[in-house]
């Protein structure tokens, strides 16, 4: 006897969401979410059921480690349309992102740093409450600039005023 297997489409033989949700340990509702911000695409079956590929576990894995450094849906959603559709992403697709969200992380560290070095000083808000602002913020300068603490967000005082 000689069997013959078919082979189905991916539509009825990719990973269900309860298949994603256990692989990835995020709830369905997140899962259904991201689908709804364009983070992962799954087929639907004929009854509408979603079938994911295996490249969206990886996909969901890296959305859920960037969201806990900090990076949000739009910046993920951009960092994941760079990647190919139509095939499960390489080491080197992966690569490019990594510099690229690298760079953004040295941005935040050296933010955390100087607020950390600051914290117990004058930080950047223009408020002249205490006497040391009125050395680094004279009448209030910095508030041409903005509102919040425009020295922690990246002025300096030489850029206030311009």
């Amino acid at each position: 006897m000689i069997l013959i297997m078919q082979i189905k489409p991916l539509a009825t033989r990719g990973l269900t969401i309860g298949d994603i949700s256990a692989r990835t340990g995020l709830a369905q509702s997140a899962i259904r979410f991201y689908e709804d911000e364009g983070l992962v695409h799954p087929t639907r079956t004929a009854s509408g059921q979603r079938r994911f590929e295996r490249a969206d576990i990886r996909r969901l894995s890296f959305v859920r480690i960037s969201q806990n450094l900090g990076f949000t849906i739009s910046e993920i959603r951009s960092a994941l349309s760079t990647l190919p559709q139509n095939r499960t992403p390489t080491k080197r697709d992966w690569e490019r992102i990594s510099a690229r969200f690298r760079r953004h992380l040295d941005q935040r560290i050296a933010q955390m740093q100087k607020l950390r070095d600051t914290l117990d000083g004058c930080i950047g808000c223009g408020c002249l409450s205490l006497q040391k602002c009125k050395l680094y913020n004279p009448d209030d300068r910095a508030h041409s600039r903005g509102t919040g603490p425009r020295y922690l967000m990246g002025d300096t005082p030489s850029d206030v005023g311009k």
